[in-house]
C-alpha cells in the first residue's frame, strides 16, 4: 500500500571541492597595515560605546537595528557627520530617501549638509554599476540606509536570487573593508539593517559573521516621555550592554548621555 502524505524530497548532495592541502595560520607570522588599529573617533561620548579604544575601526562592519521611529538614520548620520569633521572622508548611501526627503534633515541638522550621499533611486536603472563605482573612489566610513534596500534594488534590476544579491554585497563590503579601492582605504561599513518580530537581526550567518558589531537603538518606555538609547548586544572591539541615551529634541546635534535624561 502506498503511503500517504506529502511525497518525500530527494536529498541534495552539496558539492565538494577537493582540495591538495590545507593550511594553518599561526598569527605571530601576520603582518597587518598598522592603520586598521587607529580607531575613527567621533568626538563625543558614544566613541566610548563603539569600542574599548574608542571609536570604531577601520574595515569592520557595524549592523544596527531598531524600534520604528526611534531615530537610526538621524543618530547614525550624526556620527557619519562627526566622523567627517575629524577630516575622515565618509559616504552616506541612501536606499530609501530622496534629496526632498533628505532636505528635512538638513533643516534640522545643517551639518549633514556637509555629507556626500548616493540617492540610489537616481540609479534605478543600474544600481549595482552605481554602488560599484562610488565605493572604488575609496572611504573611510560608509553607512548604508538599508541594507535590505540596496540588496532588493540589486536582486530586482539584475534578476538574482536574494542570496545572490546578498552575496554580491558582502563580497563588495569584504573587498573595500580590505583596501580594495583608488585610495587604498579600509572602509568601515554602519548597516541599517531589518529585524524580526522578535527583535532581533534579519539576514543570513553570514551577515553576522562578517560583523564586528550589532547594536540596538531602542524606546525605554512608551509615550511621548519614552527615553531613546543605544546599546550593543555584541561588539568584538568593545564591551555590551550598556546604554547611552541620546535626544532629538535639540537641532544642530544629537544629544547623549548616561543618564537617563
Amino acid at each position: 500500500m502506498a503511503g500517504r502524505g506529502r511525497p518525500r524530497k530527494n536529498a541534495v548532495t552539496p558539492k565538494k571541492i577537493a582540495l591538495e592541502n590545507v593550511e594553518f595560520t599561526q598569527m605571530k607570522d601576520v603582518k597587518f597595515d598598522p592603520s586598521l588599529f587607529t580607531p575613527i573617533k567621533t568626538g563625543t561620548i558614544v566613541d566610548s560605546v563603539l569600542s574599548n579604544e574608542g571609536g570604531i575601526f577601520p574595515g569592520t562592519n557595524t549592523v544596527v537595528i531598531g524600534d520604528p521611529g526611534v531615530g537610526k538614520s538621524t543618530v547614525l548620520l550624526d556620527l557619519l557627520s562627526n566622523f567627517q569633521s575629524k577630516g575622515k572622508r565618509v559616504l552616506f548611501v541612501s536606499g530609501e530617501m530622496n534629496e526632498i526627503d533628505m532636505f528635512g534633515y538638513v533643516k534640522r541638522y545643517p551639518k549633514f549638509g556637509r555629507i556626500p550621499i548616493l540617492f540610489m533611486q537616481n540609479y534605478a536603472s543600474n544600481p549595482q554599476s552605481a554602488i560599484e563605482k562610488s565605493l572604488d573612489q575609496g572611504f573611510d566610513v560608509v553607512l548604508i540606509d538599508s541594507w535590505a534596500e540596496v540588496n532588493d534594488m540589486v536582486q530586482e534590476e539584475n534578476g538574482w536570487t536574494r542570496k545572490k544579491a546578498e552575496s554580491w554585497l558582502l563580497d563588495l563590503m569584504d573587498k573595500h573593508n580590505k583596501a580594495g579601492n583608488e585610495r587604498n582605504k579600509h572602509t568601515a561599513f554602519i548597516n541599517i539593517q531589518q529585524m524580526t518580530k522578535g527583535g532581533d537581526f534579519a539576514g543570513s550567518n553570514r551577515i553576522k559573521h562578517m560583523t564586528t558589531a550589532m547594536a540596538h537603538l531602542k524606546f525605554d518606555g512608551r509615550g511621548r516621555d519614552a527615553l531613546r538609547y543605544m546599546s550593543f548586544s555584541k561588539n568584538r572591539r568593545g564591551d555590551v550592554g550598556e546604554k547611552i541615551y541620546f535626544s532629538l529634541f535639540r537641532s544642530g546635534n544629537v544629544q547623549y548621555s548616561f543618564e537617563q535624561v
